[in-house]
C-alpha cells in the first residue's frame, strides 16, 4: 500500500468516526472548609468575632463600662498587650501572660510608682497561650511544643535560649488536630506535676479518646503522662482546690446544635480518668448526632453548667484576704463570650459558689457591662483571672489587650 493509500484511508476514518467531545475546563477546587465552620447549617451567617491585634490606647480601654458589687473597683493594671490571655506570676512578683493568635508571651513588671511595664518576652511562637511557673523557670505551651526558659525574672529584658522538651511531652501536633481545639492551659498541681489539656481534634467526631478530649497530667520533664479524665472536649482553665485537692476544670460544649444547646459546664475530677462523656453525652443532654445510643447516667456529671456558648475560659479559687469572707475559696470564671449563638452570651466573670463540701449552690455574676444587649455588641472579652499576693483579682482581657484589677475597700 502507497503511502498516499494509507493517508487517504486514515482521512476516511476521522471522516467517519464520531466527533470528539472537547474536554470541560477544569473547575476550581471548592475552597477547604475551615475547622471551625465543618457542621454549619447552610444558610448560617454565624462566624468567630476576630480580636482585635493591635494595641488599643488606654483612654479606649472600656475601665468605665465594668459593673461590679458593691465595694469592688475595677482599674487598667497593664495595657498593650494584643491577644493577652493566660497569666502566670513569677516568685519575684513578674508577671507572665500568654496569648492565642499573636504568638506572642509578655512580661508585666511594676515601677516604684505602682504603673507596669509590658515587655515582649517570648514571640514567633504558635497559639502559646499556657504557662506555668515552676520555681524561677517558665513553661510555655504552644500547642504541641513545650519550652521551658529558667531563670526567667533575671534575664526579662534578654531572655535565654529555651529548653525543649516538646520531645517529652509529646503532645499532639497541631496538623494531627486538624487546627481544632489545640491551644492549650497549664497548671502546676499540689502534688507538683503540670497539668494541662488535649481538646478534641473536630467539633464533635468519634475520636481516639486516650489522645484528645483529655485532662492530663506530667512530671516537670516530660515523664510519667498520666490521664485525669476523659470526656472533655476542650478545656482551657483549670485549677486544684486549696483544700481539697481536687482538680477543676472548665470544658466547652460542641457547636452546631442551637443556640442553647448544648452549655459550657464546670468539671470537678474526683479520681484519675474520670469519664464526662464527649462526644455522647455532656451532664443529661444527649448528643443527638454521636449519642451512640450511650446512657448518660453512666458518665460523671459536671458540677455546674455555666450556659450555652459562653466560652469558659481561666478559672481561680480565691484565696486572697482582700475579698470579703463570703469569696474565700469559691470558684471565678472568665466567660470569653458566644460566636456561636444568634444572640451574645457570656463577656463576663461568673462565681461559682461552693458549700462546705464543695458542691456547687449557684452560679453568680460579679463582673459585668461589656455586653451591649441591646446593639449584639461588646466591649471586650475576658480571658483569664488571677489573684494576685495582695488580694486583688486580675482579668485578662483578651480583645483590648488589657489587664484589670478588681480590688475591695470596705
Amino acid at each position: 500500500m502507497t503511502i498516499r493509500r494509507q493517508l487517504l484511508g486514515m482521512a476516511a476514518m476521522l471522516i467517519a468516526a464520531p466527533a470528539f467531545a472537547q474536554a470541560p475546563a477544569p473547575t476550581a477546587a471548592p475552597a477547604p472548609v475551615p475547622g471551625w465552620a465543618v457542621g454549619r447549617p447552610a444558610g448560617s451567617t454565624l462566624a468567630p468575632h476576630a480580636p482585635r491585634l493591635t494595641v488599643t490606647p488606654l483612654d479606649q480601654v472600656p475601665v468605665s463600662s465594668l459593673r461590679l458589687p458593691p465595694g469592688f473597683q475595677a482599674e487598667v493594671f497593664a495595657h498593650g498587650m494584643p491577644g493577652v490571655r493566660a497569666i502566670a506570676e513569677g516568685p519575684n512578683g513578674t508577671l507572665f501572660a500568654g496569648t492565642r493568635g499573636i504568638g506572642r508571651v509578655y512580661a508585666i513588671t511594676r515601677n516604684p510608682d505602682g504603673t507596669t511595664r509590658t515587655r515582649i518576652f517570648a514571640q514567633g511562637l504558635t497559639q502559646p497561650s499556657g504557662l506555668v511557673m515552676i520555681g524561677n523557670s517558665l513553661y510555655i505551651f504552644a500547642v504541641n511544643r513545650v519550652l521551658r526558659y529558667d531563670n526567667v525574672e533575671a534575664n526579662l529584658d534578654s531572655p535565654p535560649a529555651p529548653v525543649d522538651l516538646t520531645a517529652a511531652f509529646a503532645l499532639p501536633t497541631e496538623q494531627e488536630h486538624g487546627g481544632n481545639h489545640h491551644w492549650k492551659f497549664a497548671t502546676l498541681g499540689p502534688d507538683g506535676r503540670i497539668y494541662t489539656n488535649v481538646g478534641v481534634n473536630c467539633n464533635v467526631c468519634d475520636t481516639d479518646r486516650d489522645k484528645f478530649a483529655l485532662l492530663v497530667s506530667f512530671n516537670p520533664d516530660g515523664s510519667d503522662r498520666r490521664i485525669e479524665a476523659r470526656g472533655v472536649r476542650n478545656s482551657v482553665g483549670m485549677a486544684h482546690h486549696p483544700v481539697t485537692r481536687e482538680l477543676w476544670a472548665t470544658n466547652h460544649g460542641r457547636d452546631w446544635v442551637g443556640n442553647d444547646n448544648p452549655q459550657d459546664s464546670l468539671l470537678r475530677v474526683r479520681r484519675a480518668g474520670e469519664d464526662f462523656g464527649f462526644p455522647y453525652c455532656l451532664g443529661n443532654w444527649a448528643d443527638p448526632e454521636y449519642n451512640r445510643g450511650r446512657t448518660c447516667s453512666e458518665f460523671s456529671q459536671p458540677a455546674a453548667l455555666l450556659g450555652p456558648h459562653t466560652a469558659v475560659l481561666g478559672m481561680r479559687f480565691y484565696t486572697g484576704t482582700m475579698f470579703p469572707e463570703q469569696y474565700r475559696n469559691q470558684i471565678f470564671i472568665a466567660r470569653r463570650g458566644s460566636w456561636n449563638r444568634e444572640r451574645l452570651s457570656g463577656y463576663d466573670v461568673v462565681v461559682a459558689k461552693l458549700d462546705a463540701q464543695g458542691n456547687v449552690t449557684g452560679v453568680e455574676e460579679f463582673l459585668t457591662g461589656l455586653r451591649d444587649d441591646a446593639n449584639q455588641r461588646f466591649a471586650d472579652r475576658p480571658a483569664e483571672v488571677h489573684v494576685l499576693r495582695d488580694g486583688s483579682l486580675l482579668v485578662s482581657g483578651e480583645q483590648m489587650g488589657a489587664i484589670y484589677r478588681i480590688t475591695y475597700r470596705r
